[in-house]
Parts: structure tokens; sequence; C-alpha cells
């Protein structure tokens, strides 16, 4: 009997064990990617709804704004145009970073809302405390 109990001890802290071993072994990469078709994926897996508004400043958003104009409804997409340089980062159509050309095109062809921070921003950062 005390064979078994041993066995059985050894056995229940192998699984133990294993159970611990399991859990550090994940990838602590997110399971999808947050730009491109993955933002839309995203938004479906963890919120479930198609949003009836959305709002992008790149490329990386297009298929997010896509998605979400497709739905039945009113529906509001926007994008922000990055183009006031001289207050904040600017990126256009041939930005190496966060690019902003097909979204664009796309929001101008189909009416939806482009806000630039140069001409529709006053004010990008608040320069005083209060």
């Amino acid at each position: 009997m005390k064979g078994r109990k041993a066995i059985k001890k050894l056995f229940l802290s192998s699984l133990f064990f294993a159970a611990i071993t399991v859990v550090y072994a994940q990838d602590p990469r997110p399971s999808w990617n947050d730009d491109g078709p993955g933002k839309a994926e995203g938004i479906n897996t963890f919120i479930g709804l198609r949003p009836i508004a959305v709002f992008g400043n790149s490329d990386g958003d297009k298929q997010m704004l896509e998605w979400t104009a497709a739905g039945q409804g009113v529906r509001f997409m926007a994008l922000v145009h990055h183009d006031a340089a001289e207050r904040e980062w600017a990126y256009d159509r041939k930005s190496d970073i966060g690019r902003l050309d097909k979204a664009w095109d796309e929001a101008n062809a189909k009416g939806w809302t482009v806000v630039s921070m140069k001409d529709d921003w006053k004010t990008i950062f608040s320069t005083t405390n209060k």
C-alpha cells in the first residue's frame, strides 16, 4: 500500500510541476496582430460587436474602417491626418512610419471624415498647467 501512495504522490507532484511548466511555456506575444486586418479581428474577438464609430490615423487602420463601414445602419468612420510637423510627429503618403496613403484615398472616395491636425486643431499639446 505504501508503494501505491508513493507512486500516487509522485504522479500528482509531476502533474503539478507539469501544469506550472505549461503556464511558463506560453507564448508572450499577443494572439493577434493589432494592425491591418488584425485590428478588426481583435475587435471582433475581444468585444464581439462591429463598431458604429471608428477613428484611425494610418493605413494600418484601413481594414478596421472598411469593416465598420460594411455594417448595417448609420456608421461613422474618421481618419486623423497627422500633418502638423512643427507641433507633433507628422506622417503622410511617403512616411517611413505611420504611412497614410491608401486609407486616405479610400476615405476621400467614400466620404469618410478626414481631420487635419494642422488645419482643424488650434492646440495639440497644451503648454500650460492647469
